[in-house]
């Protein structure tokens, strides 16, 4: 009765403290930049009063990059007291806390294993049976007999029990078979055991609890980064009915709000640019193998040295300031601006979509409102709903701030308008070799004075659809063609015809001849339209490296790839647009390696004059000279040589004749040899000296021909 009573009043008093606490109060958020990287910036604004805790919810995924971006400041002298969110311990750390040794994913015979030596009662019929469970086996029967081609075997489980009494009985486990544990505190463990189990199916949702403490009310602004999806651009051409005004570009951006919170009335700006950002597993506790080391006899702590620092951080370079925005843009910038850094508030705009249900919740531009009473101009009447954004420059980002406050609810999406400006445009035919159908085009320069982000775009042409295509980032007065559908009235026809031309020019300056050639390619493009009205065609023609075209000729502009060249073809008429180009090649040749057979060679092909031939055969002769001496040179080297071998013999002969009978006849004759060779010798070496004095000579003069020969003439 006590105890009953006592939990009763433990209970109340635990409702009256929880009464007593304020509650956490959620902090919306306020401003969103999304970037191209897929991460979004967030941020809350709010206001407390006294010591209050607020409250905003994520997801894991989520709480990764919070954790590692989030800034909290109290604006008017308060203080934030601690931030806390709920951790979620992998479950299988989570499950090592139980004394059941038990995984997430366990079998009948795994439970029963970890039971052994729990006390149990088994039903089996009528009777129970109460004991300890002594052990868990699989018993395979075999059904049938042995030389049965049909032979079947079941598995089941056995579990022993050792009785009170002492004796051993085994139950298999079926259907009609209950086992009940009789200990409160295991039971109390297979409980656990399965929450923990079924709690890793739960959302995935984590709370953030910010606490605060002070007096008075005062803001709070929280900002962070989170993984969020791309947003995206897509954009309208209209063209004009009229020939004196100018397209129409308008400009959505596609968002997702996949978070944890709804976006109501927040300021919005889509950033065409990716910093750098990465994800790090934060939120998750970490676990690190940490080795086992034996206990010594006097356990004492060990010493240890942590590496220097080789930097310190410097602060960067502040980037230069952005130029001033327009009149009109600096007006919004300081009505958005209050006291917390939020945007003054506004109509809400954008269309929300969920479900494939379409909600308008105002503001935006489109074609105007109810049913037309007589054919509009969609360009012009567009033109009417003005721009919803302001963009500028963040160094070499590109930011679109829309104007009016967003709703989107969590798991919604949402097309809101990000650019609506003129731009000048013409529509052209493209034809390029890379893509033989002829295609309409638009050649468009962005006037719009903001930079395009890359998406797709659609072409309205005489209040109906004409086309689509993708567009890539265009920055201001940047021009682009951009190509929408396939002009069924043009077709271009190619012919390549090249040409090798013989050497053109010949000039030898330092001993070097260089001889110059050409290479020339005839391109011709014939453009026959079939259309009732003219067409402006452009051709791609190929920038191919070393090949030049004629002074005279001048695309309309060049690309990377391509030399783009704009011809009118009048209709049911052939035009032709002739492109020819030029490949200089040139030879070199040192003179000091001229052949006899490259000099005849040249001479037969009249690819030298005269005066020429005659220099170069000149220089052939002089090579030919010390050709011949070098000849001279090496032969009475080689008679040295020999002369040398033969007195090496010689002295061998003398040393073998020592005490024969024939040593002094012999002795004599090879003397007389030795000597006859030695007056050889030096004949032979004062030979090869005097023409190694004439080759000396003789290269001279070779080296002073090819130096003093200068020749620059035209073939």
């Amino acid at each position: 009765m006590n105890r009953r009573w006592l939990a009763v009043g433990i209970a109340f008093w635990a409702v009256i403290s929880m009464a007593a606490q304020a509650p956490a109060e959620k902090l919306p958020v306020r401003r969103v930049v999304l970037y191209k990287n897929g991460v979004g910036y967030f941020e809350h604004t709010g206001q407390v009063r006294g010591n209050q805790d607020l409250k905003i919810d994520f997801t894991s995924s989520q709480l990764n990059d919070v954790l590692k971006s989030l800034t909290v400041l109290d604006l008017h002298g308060g203080k934030i007291t601690g931030v806390g969110y709920n951790s979620l311990a992998p479950i299988a750390e989570q499950l090592k806390s139980l004394h059941l040794p038990l995984e997430q994913s366990t079998t009948q015979a795994d439970f029963f294993s970890a039971l052994r030596g729990a006390r149990v009662q088994v039903r089996s019929g009528a009777a129970l049976v109460s004991g300890r469970l002594l052990s868990v086996e699989e018993k395979i029967i075999r059904k049938g007999k042995d030389t049965d081609e049909q032979q079947s075997t079941i598995k089941s489980l056995e579990i022993s029990l050792v009785t009170d009494g002492g004796e051993v009985r085994t139950f298999t486990l079926s259907p009609a078979l209950g086992v009940r544990v009789e200990d409160r505190d295991l039971n109390e463990e297979i409980t656990r055991y399965l929450a923990l189990v079924s709690s890793a199916r739960d959302q995935d949702l984590r709370r953030m609890t910010i606490s605060t403490a002070g007096t008075g009310d005062r803001n709070v602004f929280v900002s962070y980064i989170s993984e969020v999806p791309v947003w995206k651009s897509t954009y309208r051409i209209l063209l004009p009915t009229k020939t004196d005004a100018k397209p129409l570009l308008q400009g959505w951006a596609i968002v997702d709000n996949t978070v944890g919170e709804d976006w109501k009335d927040v300021e919005l700006s889509l950033v065409a640019g990716a910093p750098q950002s990465f994800i790090q597993d934060l939120s998750q506790p970490y676990y690190t193998r940490r080795p086992v080391v034996a206990l010594p006899e006097a356990a004492l702590l060990t010493p240890q040295t942590h590496e220097g620092t080789m930097e310190e951080s410097k602060p960067m370079a502040m980037p230069p300031p952005a130029p001033p925005p327009a009149p009109k843009a600096m007006e919004s910038d300081r009505r958005r601006i209050d006291s917390l850094g939020r945007l003054a508030p506004g109509v809400v705009g954008g269309i929300v979509t969920k479900s494939g249900t379409n909600s308008v919740h105002g503001g935006g531009f489109g074609a105007g409102n109810g049913p037309a009473s007589s054919p509009v101009d969609l360009a012009e009447a567009a033109e009417r709903e003005g721009s919803s954004t302001n963009a500028q420059e963040l160094g070499d980002l590109f930011e679109y701030n829309l104007k009016e406050k967003v709703t989107i609810l969590k798991n919604h999406s949402a097309l809101v308008p990000i650019i609506s400006s003129h731009i000048d445009a013409e529509k052209v035919t493209l034809w390029s070799a890379s893509s033989p159908r002829p295609l309409r085009a638009l050649w468009i320069k962005n006037t719009s004075g903001l930079t395009l982000d890359s998406g797709t775009f659609n072409i309205v042409d005489n209040n109906a659809f004409a086309g689509e295509g993708l567009i890539d980032p265009l920055k201001p007065q940047e021009k682009r063609l951009l190509s929408y559908a396939v002009d069924q009235g043009v077709r271009v026809d190619h012919k390549d015809q090249l040409e090798n031309r013989p050497v053109t020019h010949i000039q030898i300056t330092h001993g070097v001849m260089i001889q110059r050639q050409e290479q020339r390619d005839h391109n011709t493009y014939a453009i026959r339209n079939s259309n009732t009205e003219a067409r402006d065609v452009v051709i791609e023609h190929p920038v191919r490296p070393g090949w030049k075209l004629p002074a005279d000729l001048k695309p309309e502009e060049t690309s990377a790839s391509f030399y783009r060249f704009r011809i009118t073809a009048k209709p049911n008429e052939t035009a032709t647009l002739k492109i020819d180009e030029v490949k200089p090649i040139e030879t070199r040749y040192a003179l000091s390696s001229l052949t006899s057979a490259q000099v005849t060679l040249w001479s037969s092909e009249n690819l030298i004059k005269p005066a020429t031939l005659q220099a170069l055969q000149k220089i052939i002769q002089q090579k030919n000279e010390i050709a011949g001496l070098d000849r001279e040179i090496e032969a009475r080297k080689t008679q040295i040589s020999s002369i040398d071998q033969d007195q090496q013999r010689l002295r061998e002969n003398m040393k073998a004749l020592k005490g024969s009978a024939e040593e002094k006849a012999l002795l004599q004759r090879y003397t007389r040899a030795l000597n006859d060779q030695e007056d050889k010798l030096q004949t032979v070496r004062a030979e090869i000296t005097t023409r190694e004095q004439q080759r000396s000579k003789s290269r001279e003069q070779l080296d002073k021909m090819l130096q003093d020969l200068t020749l620059d003439e035209s073939m």
